[in-house]
């Protein structure tokens, strides 16, 4: 089973197969989680929700690409929402990855796969002491 991790809102970047391929923001706040990406025309890299096993698309400009993500970042699902839809929760889920319809494909985000993040800069390093890091 997967380890706790503590996470914290702020800047990361994913990686997959040692490559990095696009910034993420992280929402672990009640209040960042709830806003998400409500509100936007689109989003360049992506967020991820912790904790989150389900997301909905009411309200919102644009479909989305969702990973439902286990404690240790493996990829359960990947499934792609049009605007004013209500996902299924995934029992296993700790986490959710969303970005723009398309983005997850061309980044090779798929079910098995595993993901990393790394603090964006080495300042959030320090403030983010509990997150997965490459070594």
């Amino acid at each position: 089973m997967g380890t706790a991790r503590r996470w914290h809102d702020g800047p990361y970047t994913l990686t997959i197969d040692g490559r990095p391929v696009a910034e993420v923001e992280i929402a672990a706040t009640y209040g960042t989680r709830r806003r998400g990406l409500l509100g936007r025309d689109g989003i360049a890299g992506a967020m991820l929700l912790t904790p989150c096993n389900s997301v909905h698309t009411i309200g919102m400009r644009f479909p989305i690409d969702v990973a439902h993500l286990d404690a240790d970042l493996h990829v359960l699902a990947v499934t792609t929402m049009r605007p004013g839809r209500v996902g299924l929760p995934r029992l296993r889920a700790r986490l959710v990855l969303e970005a723009e319809a398309g983005a997850m494909a061309g980044w090779g985000v798929r079910q098995g796969g595993e993901l990393t993040l790394t603090p964006g800069t080495d300042a959030d390093a320090a403030l983010f002491p509990g997150s997965r890091t490459t070594e």
